[in-house]
C-alpha cells in the first residue's frame, strides 16, 4: 500500500495504491497526516489504483472527512472501483462523500 500526497493551490490530492487493509492502515494513517493538517483546503482522495478497503481504511477516510468538515471543507473521492463502491454503498459512505 502506498499513499502519495500533492498540494495544488486550494486542493490537496492523495493517491492510494494497493490494498488498504488492516495491516496497511497504521502506516497509511501516518501518511495521511498532511491531509488532516490541510483540512481547510479541498481534499481529493484518488482511488484509481486502490484495490481494496477494509473497515480500518474506511475509518481513515472518515477521520479525513471529519477534520475537513470541521474546517468547512469537503472531501471528494475519485475513481473507486466497483467493489469499493459496493462497500461505500453498504456502509452509507456514499452519502458522506462527494463521489466522482
Amino acid at each position: 500500500m502506498t499513499t502519495t500526497i500533492q498540494e495544488n493551490g486550494n486542493q490537496v490530492l492523495a493517491f492510494f495504491s494497493g490494498r488498504l487493509d488492516t495491516a496497511a492502515a497504521v502506516q497509511t494513517a501516518e501518511e495521511v497526516k498532511p491531509l488532516l493538517e490541510a483540512a481547510n483546503k479541498e481534499i481529493i482522495l484518488d482511488c484509481t489504483e486502490l484495490e481494496y478497503i477494509s473497515s480500518s481504511g474506511l475509518r481513515i477516510f472518515l477521520s479525513i472527512r471529519k477534520e475537513a468538515a470541521a474546517h468547512g471543507s469537503k472531501v471528494i473521492v475519485r475513481n473507486i472501483n466497483a467493489d469499493i463502491r459496493q462497500v461505500f454503498m453498504m456502509t452509507g459512505f456514499v452519502s458522506l462523500f462527494v463521489i466522482e
